[in-house]
C-alpha cells in the first residue's frame, strides 16, 4: 500500500533520515520504534506531505505522494505529535473545522462528528472549550479530528504523549478497533508495551536507519540472550543443585538459583532432571527476551536529550 524507497532528509548537518525504505501492507498496524531524535516525526512529516525528502520516493497505492499532491494526501490522516487543537473552540467546533477542510458538510458532517464524540467518550462534552479538557481528553480528540474524513492510511505519531493510563488505554482500544475494520495504521513510539500491544510488525529506527524490521516474535530472534531458568533457593536439594551446575552455568544469592544452560542444552533435560530429584516445575521461570532488551541491545543505553 505504502512503499518508501531510499528516503533521505538532512537539516544542516544532521542527517534525520538516511536512505532508509519500507513497505507498508494494507491492513497492517506498523509500529515505528525509536528513542528521541532517532527519525521517527521525521519520517512521518515526509510520508505526510509536510516536508519534502531530499532524495527517494514515496508512493501511496502506486501514486507518488508529494506536498504538491493534496487530492492523494486526502487519504491519509494525520495524529501529530503535539495537540493540533483550537483551545478557545469547544470539541463539536473544532472537528467541524476539521471536517469542513476535507470537503464534509451539512448532514453527513453532523453524522461523523456525533460518532467521533461518542467514539472517544467525549460526547457530553462536546460544547465545552478544549482548554478545559484534561490531556488524555484532548489526545482523544486530537486523534478522531485526523479520522472525520475516513482515510485509509493513518499516522500517529507518538499520540499518548502525557495521558494517563485511561486515556492510553481507552485510545489502544480505538485504534485496535478502527485496524480491525481494515485501516492501515503507522504508529510511532518509544513506548515498549506500545508497540507490543498494538503493531503486527516492528521497525525499530535510530541515528536515521531502520536498525531491525519484523513481526515481535522475528525481532526477539536477534537478540543474544541466554535462555535462563531462575528457582527459589532453598527449593532444592545440594544433589539437584549439583546435577544442574553439570548442564550448565548455575550463579545463586540468598534468594535465588540462576540456571543459564549450555548452547546444545535442551529445556526437557532440566524437567527430567528436576523429576528425577523431586522438585515440582511449578518454581521454575524462564527468563525470556523482550522488546525492551532488543531496543536497548540495538540503540544502546545512552541518555538522549
Amino acid at each position: 500500500m505504502l512503499h518508501i524507497d531510499s528516503i533521505s532528509k538532512r537539516y544542516g548537518a544532521i542527517t534525520a533520515l538516511d536512505r532508509v525504505s519500507l513497505d507498508i501492507a494494507r491492513g497492517e498496524f506498523f509500529g515505528l520504534l525509536g528513542p528521541n531524535g532517532a527519525g521517527k516525526s521525521t519520517l512521518m512529516s515526509l510520508v505526510a506531505g509536510l516536508r519534502a525528502p531530499d532524495s527517494g520516493t514515496i508512493t501511496l497505492d502506486g501514486t507518488p505522494l508529494t506536498a504538491a499532491d493534496v487530492a492523494t494526501r486526502v487519504s491519509l490522516g494525520l495524529v501529530p505529535q503535539s495537540i493540533a487543537l483550537y483551545d478557545d473552540l469547544s470539541a463539536e467546533q473544532n472537528l467541524r473545522i476539521f471536517g469542513e477542510l476535507y470537503g464534509l458538510r451539512g448532514a453527513e458532517l453532523r453524522a461523523r462528528i456525533d460518532e467521533a464524540l461518542t467514539a472517544v467518550q467525549l460526547a457530553d462534552r462536546r460544547r465545552d472549550q478544549v482548554k478545559t479538557f484534561s490531556g488524555g481528553m484532548q489526545r482523544r480528540l486530537n486523534l478522531v479530528a485526523g479520522l472525520l474524513h475516513r482515510p485509509k492510511l493513518l499516522l500517529c505519531d507518538e499520540p499518548t504523549v502525557g495521558v494517563d493510563p485511561q486515556s492510553r488505554n481507552a485510545i489502544f482500544d480505538f485504534l485496535e478497533k478502527l485496524n480491525r475494520e481494515g485501516l492501515t495504521i503507522i504508529y510511532s513510539t518509544h513506548y515498549m508495551e506500545e508497540a507490543t500491544r498494538l503493531c503486527s510488525r516492528i521497525g525499530i529506527i535510530d541515528h536515521g536507519k531502520i536498525l531491525a524490521l519484523g513481526s515481535l516474535d522475528d525481532l526477539l530472534t536477534r537478540l543474544p540472550f541466554v535462555d535462563a531458568i531462575e528457582f527459589p533457593a532453598g527449593s532444592a536439594t545440594v544433589a539437584f543443585a549439583t546435577a544442574v551446575a553439570a548442564l550448565g552455568e548455575l550463579t545463586s544469592d540468598d534468594a535465588t538459583h540462576r540456571f543459564g544452560p549450555r548452547a546444545e542444552f535442551k529445556v526437557s533435560e532440566f524437567y527430567a532432571l528436576a523429576e528425577r530429584h523431586g522438585v515440582s516445575p511449578r518454581l521454575f521461570a524462564h527468563e525470556r527476551p523482550t522488546l525492551e532488551a532488543l531496543f536497548l541491545h540495538l540503540t544502546g543505553r545512552k541518555l538522549r536529550e
